[in-house]
């Protein structure tokens, strides 16, 4: 739903509540597309708002009564696991692998794990810190628990590509027969869709075959990620460069029976399936997977997205959201939604007490904003910001000061080159010095997050320093949003 405009007596009144000034100065904000604003929850509990990671290359599974995730860390394997999807950027990482070996404890990508039996499997690609070297790997859990601990297993080498470059593992059941999909040297690019026979999770048993998928640009086919229902796999799958806004996912697909190493076997679905949404600030929605719903009614898709136009490879956040059927038995991905868009929870997820605030005083719960000094407001960031508004200022010792209660707070606000550095404290304690600055601009970036408070009532400060870094212009401090986590 598209946001009304406020009348001007609604807005004099407001600012004279809450004691702000509303002149927006010259270098405001540039303008960006107008955002589909995110609905208010009529309630707290049932609902979540994206980033669920600030990482990219998300996967996700629902197992043991909780959700576990990964996302590309680098020099090691991180998990993040919560009973409900709206805490999960609440939740402290758990490192269930780092590697001491030289030729593969770099540049950790992409990891992906499945349960077969009852142990986990890890699948990864590293290299010895240089990128062509990249190759694939798995790991075995020790029990059945998907954050381990695990043991190192296996190299995945088909024969025909045993020196290839390879990244983005993934696995999948066809038939009763399990395969190996990655992106790696093929002819038709330097990174494409490949696809391998395994006589079981930690062994390839043949050669690989490469598939001719299209993608609308000349560069990449990767991440690919199955779904098996309706009588056909579906194989969904990255094209364009990640750094692109561009980036988005297309399809193929195989009927139930055929053989997935004969590649024409698969069917090519015109044009992309899942892609950049610019009037809702999404751009470069890609590398994903998908998730089942707690009760197991429901298909999700887990995906990194930004929230710049810019070529650049940061700002990718995972986000989460549900997915549909077409009446021809094809997944029904939709289009990416809003960063910061308030969505229902997975049926059968406990749910939370989660409740955001905007910079505007507006809340979902029982939170509060209050400034101190002149502050500008307005718009003019729009698709790059929580209600399409936020609150700037550069004047030190300006401050905005967040009351709410729960467990922890996040702020979400633009990082721009003209932003500096702010002090922020929590229930007046010591201050903790907090650089605003990014290049490129991005929306809704999470600036801080809070430590663990003791339940109950708190307060968050927020003070211009009037200070910046040597790469910035100026020192402005943006407040857009604060999710609030109450248990």
């Amino acid at each position: 739903m598209q946001r009304q405009s406020r009348s001007t007596l609604l807005t004099v009144l407001f600012a004279l509540l809450i004691g702000l000034a509303g002149v927006a100065p010259a270098h405001a904000r540039e303008p960006v597309p107008q955002a589909h604003a995110p609905e208010p929850a009529a309630k707290a509990t049932g609902t979540f708002r994206n980033p669920l990671n600030t990482g990219p290359d998300p996967f996700m599974a629902y197992a043991n009564g909780a959700y576990h995730l990964t996302t590309t860390q680098g020099g090691s394997i991180k998990m993040w696991s919560s009973p409900s999807l709206g805490t999960l950027l609440d939740a402290d990482p758990v490192t269930v692998w780092t590697d001491t070996d030289p030729s593969r404890n770099q540049h950790i990508w992409a990891p992906e794990f499945y349960r077969f039996g009852d142990r986990w499997y890890l699948y990864y690609t590293a290299d010895d810190g240089v990128d062509d070297h990249h190759r694939l790997y798995v790991l075995e859990s020790a029990g059945g628990d998907p954050a381990g601990p695990y043991h190192f297993k296996a190299k995945l080498t088909p024969p025909n590509h045993a020196n290839d470059y390879a990244i983005d593992p993934g696995v999948f059941q066809h038939n009763g027969k399990l395969y190996l999909a990655y992106a790696g040297i093929n002819p038709y690019q330097h990174n494409g869709l490949n696809i391998a026979p395994m006589s079981n999770p930690y062994t390839v048993s043949g050669d690989a075959v490469a598939l001719n998928a299209d993608g609308g640009c000349p560069e990449v086919r990767e991440g690919p990620e199955f779904l098996d229902r309706n009588g056909r796999t579906w194989l969904t799958y990255s094209t364009c460069d990640t750094g692109k806004p561009d980036y988005q996912v297309w399809m193929l697909s195989l009927p139930a029976g055929a053989d997935p190493l004969t590649p024409g076997n698969w069917q090519q679905h015109p044009g992309p399936v899942f892609s950049r949404d610019d009037a809702k600030g999404v751009y470069g929605p890609g590398h994903h997977a998908f998730f089942r719903s707690p009760d197991g009614t429901q298909d999700w898709i887990v995906y990194h997205a930004k929230t710049t136009g810019s070529y650049t490879y940061g700002n990718r956040t995972t986000r989460a959201q549900r997915i549909g059927w077409h009446p021809d038995g094809s997944p029904d991905l939709g289009s990416p939604l809003a960063l910061g868009a308030t969505q229902d929870l997975p049926s059968g997820d406990p749910g939370n007490g989660n409740y955001w605030i905007n910079d505007d005083g507006r809340s979902s719960g029982t939170g509060q904003i209050a400034y101190q000094g002149v502050w500008n407001s307005g718009t003019g960031c729009a698709a790059q910001c929580f209600w399409s508004d936020d609150h700037w200022s550069d004047r030190a010792g300006n401050t905005a000061t967040f009351t709410f209660t729960g467990t922890r707070i996040a702020l979400l606000s633009v990082r721009d080159t003209g932003n500096g550095i702010a002090a922020i404290s929590v229930d007046g304690g010591t201050e903790q010095r907090v650089d605003f600055y990014g290049s490129p601009r991005t929306g809704e970036t999470l600036q801080y997050l809070s430590p663990r408070l003791p339940s109950g009532r708190h307060t968050l400060r927020i003070r211009v320093t009037g200070e910046h870094n040597a790469s910035s212009t100026a020192s402005f401090v943006s407040v857009d949003r604060a999710e609030v986590y109450t248990d």
